[in-house]
């Protein structure tokens, strides 16, 4: 019997097959997650370092809608998806933010705690119905041993055209990265949500498994010249969307601070404010460091290679401690151009018995200024033009520091032992 001859009979087989469809259903449930909802669902989700990394890690997101419950989930990662059923819940709390671009919008942040060295995690965020994918981390080791990890100077302007391929070339040059570094001037406005939003949709998925640790800009702030005293303070879209270690300066938690990992002491200045407490807690800060390396950062470079850029306050305060402690590295950006010098101590290249400290200047982003060459006779590699990225490698008594543009070619390479 063809059906085409009898036309009654096809909507009473379409019944027939949804009945039955719907039958089977109901012995053979299928668990499905609910349609993500714009508001509710986890956006812009990052790992930040904490003070502990090889026992805990912190992770921050957002949300469009208020969540009454903002919660992750984390277990130790496995080949098996049975990991998730030994997920335990860790709470976690939340603020709200209004920019000067968007309407009101939610910060959620939780830290996982007493986790073991060296372990693969899995972890996600959500509010007990709308979650995020699992994603993994992995603790550091709780002694020295070999890492690398990759530095970048400000990207600034065109994150999402120009950028993402630098970000996209540095994964694929070192997917190993134990973490990504930032130097400042994440964006050029920081007080405008839109230019966040497209830093994060340039990242893609990295920041949701590569922890980053980062330290403000001077584009994280108002215009020193319009705006004075108590007025001049980061914008309020800094501290929300980051959970970083608040062991610095008073009034500068989350954007002076340091970390130990794996056999360095990683100190971030904020070279925006309060400069002279922080050079006296830099003093105190490396007066107690067991790490054989130690590696500073400050947006805002000691030795400007800027066009019209010569502050020397910051080479008042800050060399003379660093001198005194022999840090090893100092990583900068601000100038849009790209510098190293020789190893320094007073100013000048280091001669027996003082070690020197390197000072590198580096950009990610399109935007690029002419390189002043006030400080040749201290530099050894110095250019502009390019975007750049470098991945640093600490292995025992050996640093390796190697520069890349963004296409992926060999730009500056230098080696530092102890």
């Amino acid at each position: 019997m063809t059906l085409h001859k009898h036309p009654r009979l096809i909507p009473l087989l379409l019944a027939l097959l949804l009945i039955t469809g719907c039958s089977q259903a109901r012995f053979n449930p299928i668990t499905t997650t609910p349609a993500p909802q714009p508001g509710l669902t986890p956006q812009r989700i990052i790992l930040n370092l904490t003070q502990s990394p090889a026992t805990s890690q912190a992770v921050t997101w957002r949300t469009n809608s208020i969540v009454t419950s903002p919660k992750a989930e984390i277990a130790k990662a496995t080949g098996s998806p049975v990991f998730r059923t030994r997920a335990a819940t860790v709470t976690a709390r939340s603020e709200s933010v209004t920019s000067n671009d968007s309407p009101l919008f939610f910060y959620h942040s939780a830290t996982f705690k007493d986790l073991e060295p060296e372990t693969l995690y899995a972890y996600r965020v959500g509010d007990g119905a709308h979650w995020s994918e699992w994603n993994q981390f992995r603790t550091a080791a709780a002694a020295p041993k070999p890492f690398s990890f990759v530095y970048f100077g400000d990207p600034q302007e065109e994150a999402g055209s120009m950028c993402a391929r630098t970000f996209r070339i540095a994964y694929q040059k070192a997917p190993d990265a134990a973490f990504w570094h930032f130097v400042g001037d994440m964006v050029d406005n920081g007080d405008q949500d839109n230019e966040w939003q497209e830093l994060f949709d340039a990242f893609g998925w990295i920041p949701r498994t590569t922890p980053f640790i980062l330290l403000p800009g001077n584009h994280a702030y108002p215009d020193k010249r319009y705006v004075k005293g108590d007025a001049f303070k980061i914008f309020s879209l800094w501290r929300p969307q980051f959970t970083l270690p608040q062991n610095g300066p008073k009034g500068l938690e989350e954007t002076a601070y340091f970390i130990d990992y794996q056999g360095v002491r990683f100190i971030m200045l904020n070279g925006n404010e309060k400069l002279q407490e922080q050079a006296e807690w830099l003093d105190t800060v490396l007066s107690n460091n067991p790490q054989p390396w130690t590696i500073a950062a400050i947006h805002q470079p000691i030795y400007s290679t800027g066009r019209k850029r010569n502050d020397h306050h910051r080479q008042e305060l800050f060399v003379p401690v660093f001198d005194k402690y022999s840090v090893d590295l100092v990583l900068q950006g601000h100038e849009h151009n790209y510098a190293r010098t020789q190893k320094l101590f007073n100013n000048q290249p280091a001669t027996a018995p003082h070690r020197g400290t390197v000072y590198v200047t580096s950009v990610c982003g399109p935007k690029s200024y002419p390189a002043n060459h006030r400080y040749d006779h201290l530099v050894e590699t110095i250019g502009t033009g390019r975007q750049l990225f470098q991945v640093i490698r600490v292995d025992g008594n050996k640093l390796t520091y190697e520069a890349f543009d963004s296409a992926g070619n060999p730009y500056d390479r230098v080696e530092l032992d102890k």
